[in-house]
């Protein structure tokens, strides 16, 4: 069976000042169904780079980038578009939630957008928010939850379509210890639930170890 995600000969490089700095420096990876990798590195490693690039956010990489079979590293905006709904949940360090909407609202809106019914996107929000400790929080806003709650929505909201790809970034990053630990054992659980992807960027040790593999990045290249 072929990888949900596979990158080979990866590249990535900025000109600045008259100078090429060469971000990705050719990263071969691949990541199976069900399997969660660490990617691990330290700020400036270019551990967000290798999301945006696999999460088909920016143009101007080098290399082929594979996502459920389907080559997408050369699509048009609306292919990429379409990958991106169809295919690859995102988790960020901040939560990115709509402000004006309900907890329940932030993980219905992109399932409609996917096209789903009302009813089975509010019954897929009220399981995921549920199976994370938010089944009483529904109707709350963003700015009516604590920040370990918050970040709970935001994975709830990433796996709502059922994406075979999950992309997060320091996931846990503006948490402290004690409800990052929490917090990320519920995304473990729930993203090895859905029997999804994934690949988390991080510098935590801690963290990555509990993962099923680990990936260094340093100086554009893995170890």
């Amino acid at each position: 069976m072929d990888p949900v995600l596979s990158t080979t000969a990866l590249t990535r490089s900025f000109t600045q000042g008259g100078e090429t700095i060469e971000v990705l420096r050719g990263i071969d990876l691949a990541v199976a169904s069900g399997e969660i990798v660490a990617l691990l590195g330290p700020s400036g490693s270019g551990k967000s780079t290798l999301l945006q690039a696999v999460g088909l956010l920016e143009g101007g990489f080098g290399g082929s980038i594979r996502i459920a079979g389907e080559e997408v590293s050369k699509l048009d905006n609306d292919d990429r578009t379409r990958v991106r709904r169809e295919r690859i949940g995102f988790v960020y360090q901040f939560h990115h939630l709509l402000p004006d909407f309900s907890a329940e609202e932030n993980v219905v809106l992109p399932q409609l957008i996917h096209d789903a019914e009302l009813e089975a996107a509010l019954a897929r929000a009220e399981s995921l928010l549920g199976a994370l400790g938010l089944g009483h929080r529904l109707s709350h806003r963003p700015s009516q939850l604590s920040g370990g709650e918050q970040q709970r929505v935001a994975v709830a909201r990433a796996l709502a379509n059922r994406p075979a790809l999950v992309l997060a970034d320091e996931p846990t990053g503006n948490l402290d210890e004690a409800t990052a630990d929490v917090v990320f054992g519920e995304f473990l659980r729930l993203v090895r639930g859905e029997g999804s992807a994934a690949l988390v960027a991080t510098h935590n040790e801690r963290l990555a170890a509990r993962m099923d593999r680990v990936l260094r990045l340093h100086e554009g290249r893995l170890e």
